[in-house]
């Protein structure tokens, strides 16, 4: 899912043309574990742009199928786009993880013979200033996966009580200077509305020591996104719908990139294999040195596989 700077400004130059810098997180790893038939009828829940869906159809047999899905329309354009010559194999769709069973309900399918999930944040967000999601580069408070919905960053910061604000920077960022940063919060909005990410940043720098600004900043930023998208409830839906459409010995694939992410996944997986699920991976795959050095962005994925037992 992950592209560069390069890549993010042919997307916006033309739908049509955009250069792959880079290959998918874990890919060989992902086809490996995910593929257990080719004809089957797989599903990809954040297609994103479409970089590990394009494998995935291209290893199917021509009676295989590939859903994909995402909560960005932005991205499954791009992603349509780059899958067209599969279109006859491919569905596409614009949902959130918690409405997966009744996408492929619509769809008339019973059983899926593997899900990816790829929770990582997309380039084309963190790179692109307009959706608000990165602290590196001046915009508004947005941070919404899905532009279509209602609550923005801006809302969060300048509507949430103290409290509410304190508790979302500890539990979803892990921030251990929260209560001091929503303290400055709530004093600033006071004042004025804080309206860009540059204002959001000058707040949380103003309290803490420069030695931990940056990783207080990707905390912050990561605690308002996750509540902006309700991020880890629709991820436990998600895999709890996936696993139940699991035909029997389906895989799960899960790349996760945090820590809450990965309790997530550890804690369903777990709950699951003591009646549906037999976990492939007794420790996630990660990331090798050399796709690190190629992929920075790559260096937290951890990929965790499970199997649905027989009926």
């Amino acid at each position: 899912m992950w592209w560069t700077k390069n890549e993010e400004s042919g997307v916006r130059d033309s739908w049509c043309n955009v250069k792959i810098m880079h290959k998918p997180v874990l890919l060989e790893e992902v086809l490996e574990n995910l593929l257990i038939s080719k004809s089957g009828i797989y599903f990809d829940a954040t297609v994103g742009t479409g970089g590990h869906a394009e494998a995935i159809v291209s290893h199917l047999d021509p009676e295989g199928k590939l859903i994909c899905m995402d909560r960005d329309e932005s991205l499954l354009e791009i992603a349509k786009k780059r899958l067209d010559k599969y279109k006859d194999k491919v569905e596409f769709g614009h949902f959130c993880f918690s409405q997966i069973k009744d996408f492929v309900l619509a769809l008339k399918i019973k059983e899926i013979s593997g899900f990816l999930f790829d929770l990582g944040v997309c380039s084309l967000h963190l790179d692109d200033p307009q959706r608000g999601f990165s602290f590196q580069s001046d915009g508004p408070l947005d941070m919404r996966m899905d532009p279509s919905q209602s609550k923005t960053a801006s809302f969060v910061v300048n509507n949430y009580s103290l409290s509410d604000l304190t508790k979302i920077l500890f539990e979803f960022g892990q921030e251990r200077f929260s209560k001091r940063i929503a303290g400055a919060i709530v004093r600033e909005r006071e004042k004025k509305q804080i309206s860009t990410t540059f204002e959001l940043r000058k707040l949380v720098e103003s309290k803490v020591n420069p030695r931990y600004r940056i990783k207080s900043l990707a905390r912050v930023f990561q605690a308002i996104r996750i509540e902006v998208n309700d991020e880890l409830e629709e991820l436990r839906k998600g895999l709890d719908q996936a696993i139940q459409l699991l035909a029997p010995q389906g895989r799960l694939c899960v790349l996760g990139y945090h820590s809450l992410e990965h309790q997530i996944v550890k804690e369903r997986m777990k709950i699951k294999s003591k009646e549906t699920l037999r976990m492939i991976t007794k420790k996630p795959i990660v990331p090798s040195a050399q796709e690190i050095k190629d992929n920075p962005r790559a260096r937290s994925a951890k990929l965790w596989v499970a199997e649905k037992l027989s009926s």
